[in-house]
C-alpha cells in the first residue's frame, strides 16, 4: 500500500502531541497517511507497553490513518546502527511516502533528535539501490526516497520553516492527545 505520508517517530504520542493537526488536515485533503512508533514507550513514568499501543491504535483509527506499526526498538536506548536504519528503510520502501514527517533533530528528549537523525538517515538509505531489503514473504523490495523529510517541533523553541493553520482540527487534535489516557 502506498501511503501520501509517513510519521515516523520515537514514541507512542509523539504524533498526537505534535503534528496530528497537520496530519488531520492532509487526511481531509484526501492524503493517505500512516504511522509509524519506533518504541514502545516503555521506560515512560505512566502506563505500560500494552496500554500505550492499545491508546496509539485507537488515536490512530480515530485519526483516519491507513497503518499504525509499532518497530519495537527499545525506549531510550536504540542506536544508530545497520540494523535499525536497515528495519526503517524497510518500512519506507513497503510505503513508498512522498513525504516523512520526523521528530525535531533537536528536543529535550533524547530519543526524539536520536531518532529524527536515524530517521532521515534511513530515508536516504532506502532510495540506494544497492541497498537490498525484503519484506515478511522474502519478496525484495524496491529503492524508494521520499520527495521531503519535515521535522516538527516538539519542546524546544525553534524557527520553523513553515507554519500550517491548524484552527480547524483543534477539537479533534486534543481528543486524539487525550486518547492516551495514561500519559
Amino acid at each position: 500500500m502506498k501511503l501520501d505520508i509517513l510519521a515516523i517517530t520515537a514514541h507512542p504520542d509523539d504524533v498526537e502531541l505534535s503534528c496530528c493537526g497537520t496530519l488531520l488536515h492532509q487526511i481531509d485533503l484526501g492524503h493517505t497517511v500512516g504511522l509509524v512508533d519506533l518504541t514502545r514507550g516503555e521506560l515512560g513514568t505512566r502506563g505500560t507497553p500494552a496500554l500505550r499501543e492499545k491508546e496509539a491504535n485507537e488515536a490512530a483509527r480515530k485519526m483516519g490513518a491507513k497503518i499504525r506499526i509499532n518497530l519495537g526498538m527499545p525506549d531510550g536506548i536504540f542506536t544508530h546502527n545497520k540494523e535499525t536504519l536497515l528495519t526503517i528503510a524497510r518500512v519506507i520502501r513497503q510505503y513508498q511516502p512522498d513525504i516523512v514527517l520526523a521528530n525535531a533533530l533537536s528536543d529535550r528528549h533524547p530519543d526524539h533528535g536520536k531518532g529524527a537523525k536515524l530517521i532521515a538517515d534511513a530515508a536516504f538509505i532506502a532510495g540506494l539501490s544497492k541497498v537490498k531489503t525484503r519484506d515478511n514473504d522474502g519478496l525484495l523490495h524496491e529503492r524508494w526516497r521520499p520527495r521531503a523529510i519535515y521535522h516538527m517541533i516538539q519542546d524546544y523553541t525553534l524557527k520553523p520553516d513553515f507554519v500550517e493553520d491548524i484552527s480547524p482540527y483543534i477539537e479533534k487534535k486534543m481528543e486524539l492527545i487525550l486518547t492516551f489516557r495514561s500519559q
